[in-house]
């Protein structure tokens, strides 16, 4: 059976969590002098009782967890999370139903990035802030932040890092898995006071830095400006944010001990790291000549525009330079297969994640040897390691599940009324949590705030499913899941 009084326990401590994030927004308010200071006053009440009710009902709770209880404590964190972060949008007013404002928080929770507000540069700080807040505490789950600070309180932390952590290789620094999340945490520190103070070197002030840091580093996508990164027109502040969301989107703990060890060739050495140099080099080519020839950009500026866009693309964080809707419709598809791919597995980012992209094409490979050389054993080798069968199955069963899911969404979304490219492409980015969208109605610059709130609903859904890697979510939904043995 399930445990729920630790789960119960779980959820109310990172609901204590949220409320100090929430404080951190109140003091903001509290800076600016805003209207939003009632909104954050309340709304850290409302959520450290709901925490304190969940803990209460929580106690005496064994800490154990089974398979069974981190799937679904996973899964409903991030729906509880969710759900208290639309009150400062509620009580405030900034949003009118919670539909809307639980497509916002769960859009910054799972780094997607898409937003409903049509104006941000009308909102309060604090409301900027705590929409940056929700992006980096997502960027690397919410339940692994747990994990790293509180080992004492989830006793099968490694099923939990199992049901949250993304990519078909989970790899640990430290036989203790708490050690790891925090040497992870700190290097996802480290690249957003990086980030942070490269951005204010380069023009932005303290509030900017601050929060593109953390959309950056996330990749998240959410931008405290109408305009994104194009309202500073500086080529200066978008080539850092191409090396920062570049950086972000390699594997964590290739870059600990890449960088720590200052073992850099191993860095280059890595087939998913390469795979994804390659992927981002050829497809910026290949946007760059279109954008020369078809646009008439100079050679700086096509180079410029068409590498931030497949960086943010294929790192699923969402800012943009330029307006993408206005290119050739052939480099959509282009930025369609970034959304798909994503980058490595063990970083911040959605989509595929190319260590899938790399097996898959080791898979192709070894298929056609074996069609020549029928009773040949064909091992399949990554980094030097064998992928055991159970994982390769694994992999073909994550593919189908997504271009399945992906296209009975992409159905549903079309018979809602939404036209085919739109539908298509919404559909990559809510599983990929991307952000932007390819089409007329809604472009890679504009809010989503003219979907219907059936879509929004399923959009939400999607974005959750994608950031939890499809079959966290989609286990619970069986009725085995439910049964006692």
């Amino acid at each position: 059976m399930i445990n729920f009084k630790i789960i119960y326990k779980i959820l109310g401590s990172l609901l204590f969590i949220e409320a100090s994030f929430m404080l951190w927004c109140l003091v903001m308010a509290l800076v600016y002098e805003e209207d939003d200071i009632p909104t954050f006053s309340i709304s850290i009440l409302a959520t450290a009782f709901a925490g304190f009710m969940l803990r209460y009902m929580g106690r005496n709770a064994e800490n154990r967890l089974s398979r069974r209880d981190s799937f679904l404590v996973v899964t409903l964190v991030w729906v509880v999370f969710s759900a208290f972060g639309t009150l400062p949008f509620l009580l405030g007013g900034y949003l009118h139903n919670f539909t809307d404002a639980y497509f916002e928080n769960m859009s910054g929770f799972t780094t997607t990035g898409a937003t409903i507000i049509d104006d941000v540069e009308s909102m309060p700080h604090g409301i900027l802030f705590w929409r940056s807040l929700t992006q980096w505490i997502g960027g690397l789950g919410i339940v692994f932040f747990t994990v790293a600070l509180l080992p004492s309180l989830v006793g099968g932390s490694t099923k939990v890092f199992a049901a949250e952590s993304t990519g078909p290789i989970k790899t640990k620094l430290h036989p203790r898995l708490s050690m790891s999340a925090r040497w992870i945490w700190i290097v996802y520190l480290f690249i957003t006071f990086a980030c942070m103070g490269c951005y204010m070197l380069f023009g932005m002030d303290w509030f900017q830095g601050v929060n593109y840091a953390m959309a950056s580093a996330a990749t998240g996508g959410f931008a405290i400006n109408n305009n994104s990164t194009e309202f500073f027109n500086s080529p200066a502040l978008e080539y850092t944010t191409i090396f920062f969301c570049f950086l972000s989107g390699v594997n964590f703990t290739l870059l600990y001990f890449s960088a720590a060890k200052l073992k850099f060739r191993e860095l280059c050495r890595d087939s998913e790291f390469r795979f994804y140099a390659t992927i981002v080099l050829g497809f910026t080519a290949f946007v760059m000549a279109e954008l020369i020839l078809r646009n008439h950009y100079d050679l700086e500026h096509a180079f410029r525009s068409a590498l931030f866009q497949v960086v943010s693309f294929i790192t699923t964080t969402g800012l943009y330079n330029d307006d993408a809707a206005r290119w050739p419709h052939v480099t959509w598809v282009v930025l369609s297969l970034c959304m798909f791919i994503g980058a490595c597995s063990g970083s911040t980012s959605g989509g595929l994640k190319c260590m899938r992209g790399v097996m898959l094409f080791k898979v192709v490979k070894n298929e056609l040897r074996q069609r020549l050389h029928p009773n040949a054993v064909l091992p399949l080798k990554v980094n030097g390691n064998n992928i055991p069968d159970p994982q390769r199955v694994s992999l073909l069963a994550f593919l189908t599940a997504y271009l399945l899911l992906m296209l009975l969404m992409a159905f549903v979304m079309i018979a809602a009324g939404i036209d085919n490219t739109n539908a298509i492409t919404i559909c990559l980015s809510c599983l990929g949590n991307v952000g932007p969208t390819l089409g007329i109605e809604i472009g890679p610059t504009m809010s989503w705030s003219i979907l219907p709130d059936f879509a929004k609903w399923m959009c939400s859904i999607m974005m959750l499913i994608g950031r939890l890697e499809i079959f966290t979510v989609l286990v619970i939904l069986t009725p085995s899941f439910w049964t006692k043995n």
